[in-house]
């Protein structure tokens, strides 16, 4: 059963107050946009700030969702969204996990943010969820070490619905301009491989099933 996030819909962003921020992230969307490779600007809530073209076409194949689309906060998407399995490549243990991490992180920064404690409380909901990040997270991360968490040149496995990517990889790559880092903004941008050859059929996972949970209080 896929899990259904129970907080509201994201609040839109704020703009920048200044015109000289607001004028710099125009810009910066045009230069995203010229970037052939799904790129993406987020905050610290993974709230989407920015994102070209080729991210949305990566992602046009979800369906709806009242909190968890990929153009609204990436985050709900990786851990929410019912169709994120069909995109992202083994998505418990290359995108998931990753992502809780980040977001145990984020929390420790940012403890009374609205929008953390919002996607807190979501996570507590679901029982496998919570229990993925209270107990199976800090066993995944002893198994695997500390770099697995990180986002810059990672390699993850990707579903590109177009059929000249199909199975592929991608390495993100972190491409935070200092101006962008003043704003607590992070890009990320991820870097397409050459399709690979299909594997044996799998059956499609809601990203509420985390099988780590259950490995690591056996």
């Amino acid at each position: 059963m896929a899990y259904q996030a129970g907080g509201s819909r994201p609040q839109p962003r704020p703009a920048p107050e200044s015109r000289e921020a607001q004028a710099y992230l125009q810009d910066y969307a045009a230069l995203l946009e010229a970037v052939t490779f799904p790129s993406v600007v987020v905050d610290h809530r993974w709230d989407v700030v920015l994102a070209n073209g080729a991210f949305e076409t990566l992602f046009r194949g979800v369906g709806p969702h009242p909190t968890a689309m990929p153009g609204d906060n990436f985050l709900r998407f990786v851990l929410f969204h019912p169709d994120a399995g069909t995109v992202l490549g083994e998505h418990e243990s290359s995108w998931c996990l990753p992502m809780l991490a980040h977001f145990a992180a984020a929390v420790e920064r940012h403890g009374h943010d609205h929008g953390l404690q919002s996607i807190l409380r979501d996570i507590a909901q679901d029982p496998i969820m919570d229990a993925a990040y209270r107990h199976g997270l800090p066993h995944w991360i002893r198994s695997v070490g500390p770099d697995a968490v990180e986002h810059d040149g990672a390699v993850r496995p990707l579903l590109h619905p177009d059929p000249r990517w199909g199975r592929t990889d991608c390495r993100i790559v972190g491409e935070t301009t200092k101006t962008l880092q003043g704003m607590g903004y992070t890009r990320l941008t991820l870097v397409l491989r050459e399709a690979r050859r299909p594997p044996a059929r799998r059956t499609r996972r809601a990203s509420s099933h985390l099988s780590v949970v259950h490995s690591a209080e056996a």
